[in-house]
């Protein structure tokens, strides 16, 4: 076949013919930049998020002035001693002598410091039939789990020499021990399992090894490269655990898509008897530009994280503009040079029992969603119809949407002893297992007018109703600092325990500290840490929702230059965060199908995950629609009526978009079985939206819509056509050009 001479105006496709010119320098600069980005993270280190430091309000008032005081507060562990059959109270003698035998036990592990009986402390609960051991272990809190260990089996063998009593150990250390036992693995697995996952997909979709191989190298290059990236960033922004696997998710997500859609249109070329260079400039001037727009609208999306003002939201926005930005960049430029490099070796490996699969025509399409596209077209009023009402009664559970931090019970269900115990420990002291710390700042700690008021505090506490004790207070007189725990009534009930750290703010310190001049005394702890998250959460809603649509809604703009377009990008991007919404309130929240994902009894979604969700999900939305409206224009231009155009642009893309959602559904349904509950609400939400996304809304909906609109999809006013263009006219012009194989004119050759 004679060779095509094709019109290159784009960044896309300069980046591509240059890289496919200088194929092994573009091969050596990727790997030189994964390599010295890696190398140069490893030696900068990596800063991780200061828990504390994220939120704004008391809790970051109270943090601030225990670091300043260089307070180091031990992590605390609590032993439990309590009557199974409520016979046994704590005066009796075989009570007296467990309390006596685990005083001993954890102290002579060596493991811990400042061991006090409940006959000192009172704390003995109300009914006479519970009673605490406290006690701090030595060394840095952040290490305590890993040194544990022989405190919680010295408290297993006073359990065992005393079968009548309920004798159990929690705390900081011992949680996150049990925590890492059993789930620790859980990420790494889910990680891991990713990688062979997509490569099995993507070995059914283009049945060659090589050419399989492909998009999973680019994407774990581009993840090592920003893991890389984000150690140095994270000296100016903290990075954290949570930022890692989202990083890894959305890594391994738009590095298999943008290389999947960049490879299948090269091989769409060369089957229909292009040349390999020209093929090659084709996919870089068409698939290569709809990555970068996909790319660059993902990319605004995540950004949308970082009007949160929260440091793990803001690690999660950036590690993901990162990830994308380097996926993208990949994209053009190293991988024209590798398709340039292997030639037609792209297609080693072939896997036999696919062969006659891929004697198809290449612009044939999928045939399933070619008959689906014939009805669709054929009544697209009805279609539309029938996909909203669909896609509106999925989402409807979600204006019932319940949002919360989940307790421990709900995050974990049974499955680890220290729920049990947290329950018995709420049940006899309640809010005991995470009170609210009041920390005490005053010129002189020690001043009478401020021990009266501690003392006062103390007392009113209780008497408010707030708390029923037993409340302490630790004096770090050097410091002039004074911290209180106070358990807050309501314990695992968090609306009764926000209540009741209402009230200790409102009524009680202005009451009693609130009187004495240049005394600073901030309420934080577990429960007011929550709540003031959910306040700064739910205060940067309207701002992130605003900037992603906004912003989306001007890059499809300037990008496609249709008004239409890009408002109907947005509306069905809308509506299929929508529908996600709805199946996570009806799974999670209200319980139809939990058995099915394990999530009995959860009833609620935790509260971060609604405005993560959607700002990912608009995000990757994105990746299909730009792709198949990009090919519906490519034809439009290319003389095709609009109609004919949806035909053909559905068709030629369904293969590719079906691969990539499916490699999408599998990676995040594997988030999806894990234990936490926070973790599988996440896994089961993105997978179920991009699930309705490549189906429902880009096989039935976008071609219903734009069928119906006929060639208003183009509409763009006159007062907006001094808009920047970014189109650059994608679409090859031929110059001259033979059919091959009878194909010819169909793909526009």
């Amino acid at each position: 076949m004679g060779k095509t001479d094709v019109r290159v105006r784009g960044l896309a496709a300069r980046a591509g013919g240059w890289s496919a010119r200088h194929r092994w320098a573009a091969v050596g600069i990727w790997v030189l930049f994964v390599v010295l980005a890696m190398g140069i993270g490893s030696a900068a280190g990596r800063v991780n998020v200061d828990e504390n430091d994220q939120l704004k309000g008391e809790t970051h008032t109270a943090a601030r002035i225990i670091d300043d005081a260089g307070i180091k507060e031990p992590a605390g562990e609590t032993v439990l001693i309590q009557s199974k059959d409520g016979a046994a109270k704590a005066t009796s003698d075989e009570f007296r002598t467990a309390v006596a035998d685990v005083v001993k036990a954890v102290g002579d592990t060596g493991k811990v410091t400042g061991v006090t009986s409940p006959y000192d402390s009172h704390a003995i609960s109300r009914d006479g039939r519970s009673a605490l051991v406290q006690f701090d272990m030595r060394g840095e809190a952040d290490t305590a789990f890993n040194r544990v260990q022989p405190v919680m089996d010295a408290v297993a063998g006073v359990q065992k020499a005393h079968g009548s009593l309920r004798i159990e150990e929690i705390g900081g250390a011992s949680m996150t021990k049990q925590y890492k036992d059993a789930f620790g693995n859980d990420f790494k697995q889910a990680e891991y399992s990713a990688v062979p996952v997509a490569l099995g997909i993507l070995l059914i979709a283009f049945g060659a090894l090589v050419a399989a191989l492909l998009p999973v190298g680019l994407a774990i290059t581009a993840i090592m490269a920003t893991m890389g990236l984000m150690g140095l960033v994270s000296h100016v922004q903290a990075m954290s655990d949570t930022a890692n696997s989202v990083m890894l998710l959305v890594g391994m997500a738009v590095g298999v898509d943008y290389c999947l859609f960049y490879l299948r249109r090269e091989r769409e070329e060369r089957a229909a008897g292009r040349d390999a260079g020209t093929a090659l400039r084709i996919a870089a001037a068409t698939s290569g530009r709809a990555v970068i727009v996909s790319g660059v609208t993902v990319c605004v999306a995540m950004a949308g994280m970082l009007f949160t003002g929260l440091a793990t939201f803001e690690a999660m926005g950036l590690a993901s503009m990162m990830v994308v930005a380097v996926a993208m960049v990949g994209s053009v430029t190293v991988l024209p040079a590798l398709l340039s490099l292997l030639g037609e070796r792209v297609e080693k490996g072939r896997l036999p029992f696919l062969r006659r699969r891929q004697r198809r025509a290449p612009d044939s399409g999928s045939r399933f969603w070619t008959a689906v596209l014939r009805g669709v077209l054929a009544k697209p009023l009805l279609s539309v119809v029938v996909a909203v009402g669909a896609l509106l009664a999925v989402a409807a559970p979600a204006l019932g949407m319940k949002t919360q931090q989940l307790t421990l019970d709900q995050e974990f269900g049974n499955s680890l002893p220290m729920v049990q115990t947290y329950d018995h420990l709420n049940e006899a002291f309640p809010g005991g297992s995470e009170p609210a710390q009041v920390v005490v700042k005053a010129k002189d700690i020690n001043a009478p007018e401020v021990r009266q008021a501690l003392a006062d505090f103390r007392k009113q506490a209780v008497s408010s109703g707030a708390s029923r004790g037993p409340v302490d207070v630790k004096l770090h007189a050097a410091q002039n600092v004074a911290v209180v725990s106070v358990p807050l009534v309501g314990g695992s009930d968090m609306d009764q325990a926000v209540k009741s750290l209402d009230k200790l703010r409102d009524e009680v310190r202005p009451a009693t500290l609130g009187k004495v001049e240049g005394v600073q005394a901030p309420v934080a702890g577990q429960v007011a840490g929550n709540h003031d998250f959910n306040d700064q959460l739910l205060g940067s809603v309207v701002p992130v929702f605003a900037f992603v649509v906004v912003f989306a809604f001007l890059l499809m703009l300037l990008s496609f230059r249709s008004l239409t377009v890009a408002i109907t990008s947005i509306l069905l991007n809308l509506l299929s965060v929508a529908a996600a919404y709805g199946i996570l309130v009806a799974v999670f929240q209200h319980g139809w199908g939990a058995s099915l994902v394990g999530a009995e009894g959860v009833g609620a979604i935790v509260t971060w995950l609604p405005l993560f969700l959607f700002v990912i999900l608009f995000g990757l939305s994105m990746d299909y629609h730009v792709f198949v409206v990009s090919r519906i224009r490519e034809a439009r231009m290319r003389g095709r009526t609009t109609r004919d155009a949806i035909q053909h642009g559905v068709v030629t893309t369904a293969g590719v978009v079906t691969s990539a959602a499916v490699i999408m559904v599998a990676v995040f349904a594997i988030f999806g079985t894990l234990s936490m509950q926070s973790m599988k609400q996440m896994g089961v939400g993105l997978a179920a939206a991009v699930l309705i996304d490549a189906t429902i809304i880009r096989g039935v909906l976008l071609p219903a819509v734009m069928a119906l609109l006929g060639e208003r999809n183009w509409y763009l006013p006159k007062w907006l056509h001094r808009l920047p263009d970014l189109t650059h006219d994608e679409s090859p012009e031929p110059v001259a050009a033979a059919p091959a194989h009878g194909e010819g004119e169909r793909l526009g050759v």
